[in-house]
């Protein structure tokens, strides 16, 4: 009896774990499924964002103030671009490196915007090399709103300001290179639309949208492993029960 007893105790257990593990893996599934839900909003929300009409850089920094998400927001800005004071982010355009510029645009109320007015060739680093696209006087730009960042992002490399190199957007350090008093610069960036610049140069319109979306595929993955797990149970079961049927 004490046998029959553990041998049950055991039966029970493996099933256990078995309807244990099957229920991890239709969950995992099924957050996934939540996931592609959220992420195919947040995608939706953000291409109607850019096919908005533009809003006041007023609208912006009251939605900033308050906490609420301007990431990719149309602004206009009115205001001075101080090109001596330009910054530069490394980045690729089109398989190519470069740089994209980032400017001080000065405000009529003494404030600063940092606009990333876009990306020049890496041998185009120097103003020098582009000066018809250096916009003097009273310049309107249009734009997508840009969050400052946090904090440095992990594997990314320090920011070379001896040099002028970006690896990420800093914007206390830009502000501080350029010796512009922190609480004059807005707390976000602008990045210029594609409104052509003499010579071309910067290019325009650099955004990008890397929001990957992968999770229907790790749905599929998580209830496939769910379902091969079902399909081993019964073929283990049914050979069980059928221990002189002719094995495949």
């Amino acid at each position: 009896m004490p046998a029959r007893r553990a041998n049950v105790l055991w039966q029970l257990g493996k099933v256990l774990i078995l309807l244990v593990a099957l229920g991890i893996l239709l969950a995992l599934g099924t957050w996934q499924v939540q996931r592609l839900h959220w992420k195919e909003g947040l995608l939706a929300d953000i291409a109607e964002r850019q096919a908005a009409a533009p809003v006041p850089l007023s609208t912006i920094e009251a939605m900033a103030a308050s906490g609420g998400d301007i990431e990719y927001r149309v602004v206009t800005a009115t205001g001075h671009y101080l090109n001596n004071k330009e910054r530069h982010f490394f980045a690729t355009f089109d398989g190519s490196p470069g740089f994209h510029i980032y400017t001080p645009l000065q405000l009529a109320d003494g404030r600063y915007l940092f606009v990333n007015r876009g990306f020049v060739p890496y041998d185009a680093k120097e103003p020098e090399m582009r000066m018809q696209g250096q916009l003097t006087g009273e310049q309107t730009v249009t734009g997508l709103a840009r969050a400052k960042l946090a904090g440095q992002p992990s594997g990314i490399p320090d920011n070379d300001l001896a040099k002028n190199i970006f690896y990420w957007k800093d914007l206390d350090a830009m502000a501080d290179s350029d010796g512009l008093p922190k609480d004059k610069v807005l707390p976000f960036f602008v990045d210029a639309d594609k409104t052509p610049n003499p010579a071309g140069l910067p290019i325009g319109g650099v955004t990008i949208v890397d929001l990957p979306n992968d999770h229907l595929q790790y749905a599929l993955t998580w209830y496939g492993l769910a379902a091969a797990l079902v399909a081993i149970v019964v073929v283990f079961w049914w050979r069980k029960r059928h221990p002189d049927a002719p094995q495949q």
